[in-house]
């Protein structure tokens, strides 16, 4: 049996005109071929679906169950055809998306994540909070689509494109003497003596070697009182009185009581955050949608 799309809608006309003729002129074919179109069909489904003589067509018991079947599959192949275009313009699908925790506090990349969902309804969207390092093996693997990261060392396969470069503020309990320091001009070597809340060294996050990095450049070794797996707990630790930090600029729209954070004067306390996908994995339209928006 090799029954084509075409074998339906030439029935499917039949059966609604009633007229070969009619049906040969709406489908823009002469009719002997769509006589002949038909004789094959019912040969193939071995059933006559059509009663015809000189005067009338009808449908047969056959033909009337085949015309409710063939609508079914011709509208499940227009429905499966427009969804194929949807999902090649990028207006269906899913897209997952690594994020390291601090990524919701930028306001670039969440402004260009409230515009996708606003263009893209039908675009499920999944967001996988995980630190810089742990996204890489989800990007190599393709569990994650994108990821949006801090800098740090990638294998060759991943490639990353600068999203922004943010400056670090230090954050120190509310009153805290620093809070003194004209805004602007507070340097590391001022918050070498202070007792530092930092991320543990076993969550390995990429912020962690590059801020123990920039300190150890200005010859400061911090001391870590408190290690913890969250910026959210560095936070609420430095407004418990507990120690300083250093943290990305964008952990300043946090808003805790007890809380300040004061611009550093240091011109290399800067972090980058990229955004990251797999260099030969094609990306789908939606995941180019999205990366056009982000895309300064």
């Amino acid at each position: 049996m090799n029954i084509e799309l075409r074998h339906l809608r030439y029935f499917i006309a039949v059966a609604e005109e009633l007229h070969f003729g009619r049906a040969a002129e709406r489908l823009r074919i002469s009719q002997p071929p769509l006589s002949q179109q038909i004789q094959a069909l019912e040969e193939m489904v071995g059933a006559r679906l059509l009663a015809r003589n000189n005067r009338n067509v009808s449908l047969t018991q056959a033909g009337d169950m085949f015309l409710r079947e063939a609508y079914q599959v011709v509208d499940q192949v227009a429905r499966a055809a427009e969804k194929a275009a949807r999902l090649e313009r990028g207006e269906l699908g899913e897209l997952t998306i690594g994020f390291t925790s601090s990524a919701p506090f930028i306001s670039w990349v969440s402004r260009s994540l409230r515009t996708f969902r606003q263009q893209h309804l039908q675009v499920h969207i999944k967001m996988r909070e995980i630190n810089t390092k742990q996204q890489i093996e989800p990007l190599l693997n393709g569990e994650l689509d994108l990821g949006v990261m801090r800098n740090t060392r990638l294998p060759d396969a991943l490639k990353h494109q600068l999203l922004l470069c943010e400056p670090l503020v230090a954050v120190v309990p509310e009153g805290h003497p620093l809070t003194r320091v004209a805004p602007g001009a507070l340097r590391f070597q001022q918050l070498a003596e202070e007792p530092f809340v930092f991320f543990s060294r076993e969550v390995g996050t990429a912020l962690y070697d590059e801020i123990l990095l920039l300190l150890d450049k200005a010859g400061i070794t911090p001391y870590i009182t408190q290690e913890v797996g969250e910026a959210m707990t560095i936070i609420g630790l430095v407004a418990a009185g507990l120690g300083v930090s250093i943290l990305p600029a964008s952990f300043s729209r946090v808003r805790i009581d007890g809380v300040k954070y004061l611009p550093l004067a240091e011109p290399d306390a800067m972090t980058e955050v990229w955004l990251v996908h797999h260099r030969q994995r094609p990306l789908t339209a939606a995941a180019k949608s999205l990366m056009a928006l982000m895309l300064p």
